[in-house]
């Protein structure tokens, strides 16, 4: 991302103009917008036309509107972001009030304005136009069962599926192996084009396998062909345990301490060792690890979090209260000299936090007595 202009007040509110580089950008821009904000960018409308005879006629036409934000539609997998609204600037194809949507683009600049800018919107802008920050992608994983295999890609934001492979392969029968093998190297060769065509290795740090039989298949493939790239590169591919071939077995590779040293100073690894610490807490010192903002709250009241984890997605509610409430907690347990981690819910680990309300602290000391109060409350809710 890169920040082409940033206007801020002394209460925060302002404007700020940003040119969105890669497909991830999109996610970051995502999470800035807010219903009520204000987005001007150029945009394509349908513009109708009458000529000198009568005869009407329609044009695309390319122009710059300003919308009041009242939707927000983002494709994960496309990456694609469209924001709807009402136009508020004069413009000579579209009158002040109607609806538009405008589909915000790589490489094209938009301008944002807020009634206030806060500590969170201003941290993620400053996080996606550092260029270290974008080039930290963390692993490509390669999920595999037989016949069925997910190549991903980890980001700092988001655990983006570049391509699912399926072939059908028949069981193997007693004398004739042959339709089984048949279908397995065909099942292996569309893996290995994969990997190829959606791993760029001068960015990604590894690449975690979870087949060792695929490894070595690819391997003796790649000498055969005298395929540079694969042979090359070679040192990145980790061999882990999985369980399956689906994108969620991702979390339990990036838990191998093989994986961990070689990805530890990534923020997806990190966010992962967060939550894996947080489980280890839960269930040896349950008085040290809370979840659900009341508790959380009230363990922050005691200055007790030494780290909060808490998902992104809940900096997107729209309700103004609600969200301040969030940023607060996140101001706070800062000044208090805690560590925050906001997770990106497109991550595995984001959305397993997300099942645990989206928001959960590991403390420095235990608060028995707030345990207690809430046993006592819960039991008399009972």
């Amino acid at each position: 991302m890169k920040l082409v202009r940033k206007d801020l007040e002394k209460d925060n509110a302002g404007q700020v103009t940003l040119i969105p580089e890669e497909p991830e950008d999109m996610w970051h821009t995502y999470n800035l917008l807010q219903v009520g904000d204000s987005l001007r960018a150029s945009t394509i409308r349908k513009v109708q036309t009458e000529s000198a005879t009568g005869s009407v006629g329609s044009n695309r036409i390319r122009t710059t509107l300003t919308l009041c934000v009242e939707a927000i539609d983002f494709d994960s997998q496309a990456c694609q972001l469209r924001v709807k609204g009402t136009n508020i600037q004069e413009n000579e194809y579209v009158k002040m009030g109607a609806y538009h949507t405008i589909e915000l683009e790589p490489n094209r600049q938009f301008t944002l304005a807020k009634k206030q800018w806060d500590s969170v919107v201003l941290e993620r802008i400053e996080q996606a136009c550092d260029p270290a920050w974008s080039a930290d992608v963390a692993a490509g994983g390669l999920q595999m069962q037989e016949g069925l295999a997910h190549v991903c890609l980890v980001t700092p934001s988001m655990t983006l599926t570049r391509a699912k492979v399926e072939v059908n392969i028949p069981r193997k029968r007693k004398g004739n192996c042959s339709q089984h093998d048949r279908a397995l190297e065909r099942f292996y060769e569309q893996v290995v084009q994969a990997i190829q065509r959606h791993i760029n290795f001068e960015v990604v740090k590894c690449v975690l396998v979870a087949k060792p039989r695929f490894c070595d298949y690819m391997f003796q493939q790649a000498v055969k062909t005298d395929n540079k790239l694969l042979l090359e590169n070679r040192s990145k591919f980790l061999q882990v345990h999985s369980s399956s071939g689906h994108k969620y077995a991702l979390k339990e590779a990036l838990c191998d301490p093989a994986v961990t040293s070689r990805l530890s100073d990534t923020k997806a690894a990190g966010e992962v060792k967060a939550l894996d610490d947080f489980y280890k807490m839960l269930q040896h010192e349950p008085d040290r690890a809370f979840y659900g903002l009341k508790h959380v709250e009230k363990a922050n009241e005691a200055m007790a979090i030494d780290t909060l984890l808490i998902s992104d997605e809940l900096f997107r509610h729209q309700d103004v209260a609600t969200r301040a409430r969030y940023v607060k907690l996140v101001d706070s347990v800062r000044e208090n000299m805690g560590t925050v981690r906001i997770f990106s819910s497109l991550h595995v680990s984001g959305e397993q936090l997300g099942q645990l309300t989206g928001v959960a602290a590991i403390l420095r000391f235990p608060v028995a007595e707030l345990s207690d109060q809430e046993d006592e409350s819960s039991s008399e809710e009972d």
